[in-house]
């Protein structure tokens, strides 16, 4: 009965549900690009307006947003324990600093690669769910379609066991330590720039919130992006269909032989606009949730824009 109230009291709690708050208008937002990034990478289908086209006429609008479910039921724990990972992190190794002052730049980046490498073992099952969802064509119905990410997840136990789960793990770990150490320290650095002094008042604006998150994102994804498409071809793989890559390093050198060094980059300009709505919504909705929160549900910024 008092769990809520307890919970929502502490500092933990408050940061907890405010960083579910950020996941969820994070995937929200962004989905529908991040289904378009998944099928340029998967294949030479053409360009992301070329694919929109074909997807929403052959598969209807809706199938923009298929899988949605696996990120979006597990967001609210998965951003969650980010953010308090990060923040746990970034103290422990600046701990000379005191809770008043803000942890030093890195310290940020270091707590980044820390929080990119322990939430890869909740995030790759999840993205590896999604993906087979958003490359499944339902114009084409058959008795292996899957009706959802549960769906899938059984089907994924039933042939290839627990180890299929995590089918792509090492490679998801190889592309969000470095790529989280990136988006922490380029959204502390950034939000600095843009409001001198904000990182200690934390009374920045919603603009710079927006600008600082969305290019937080931004340099993540540039700075791993080989990496991600590689993970995607692998996790696209299924037991049941011909394996194509033997692991990373086959997979890399198959597809440059086969596709070019611009295989690599494939689909990036979806990526990068999709990183930029999406992480400027979740440290947005993160930072006003979290003020709401410790103040009471007043959120107190120098300017609204």
């Amino acid at each position: 009965m008092d769990f809520w109230p307890e919970f929502l009291a502490s500092s933990w709690g408050r940061e907890f549900v405010a960083g579910g708050f950020g996941g969820i208008a994070g995937i929200i937002s962004g989905y529908p690009l991040d289904t378009l990034r998944i099928r340029q990478q998967s294949s030479n289908s053409g360009s992301a307006l070329s694919i929109l086209r074909r997807v929403v006429a052959a598969e209807g609008p809706a199938a923009l947003y298929r899988g949605m479910g696996a990120p979006l039921a597990s967001v609210t724990f998965q951003n969650a324990m980010a953010f308090q990972i990060y923040a746990i992190l970034s103290r422990a190794f600046d701990s000379s600093v005191s809770a008043a002052n803000p942890p030093s730049y890195k310290a940020v980046a270091l707590a980044g690669v820390g929080t990119g490498a322990l939430q890869s073992s909740m995030l790759s099952p999840v993205e590896l769910v999604k993906i087979r969802l958003q490359l499944q064509n339902t114009s084409s119905l058959s008795a292996s379609s899957h009706t959802g990410p549960i769906s899938v997840a059984k089907s994924i136990l039933k042939t290839e066991g627990l180890r299929g789960l995590y089918r792509g793990f090492t490679i998801t770990v190889l592309r969000d330590a470095p790529s989280h150490g990136f988006y922490f320290w380029t959204y502390e650095y950034m939000r600095e720039q843009l409001h001198p002094g904000c990182r200690k008042s934390g009374q920045e604006s919603l603009r710079t919130m927006l600008i600082s998150g969305g290019l937080a994102g931004v340099a993540s994804w540039v700075c791993c992006y080989p990496l991600d498409v590689v993970k995607t071809r692998l996790q696209a793989q299924s037991a049941a269909s011909p394996q194509k890559y033997d692991g990373i390093i086959d997979c890399l050198h198959k597809s440059v032989k086969q596709e070019g060094y611009g295989v690599l980059w494939r689909g990036l300009g979806t990526a990068v606009t999709r990183a930029f709505v999406v992480n400027g919504a979740i440290f947005s909705a993160y930072e006003i949730a979290l003020r709401c929160l410790f103040n009471n549900g007043n959120i107190q910024t120098e300017n609204t824009i």
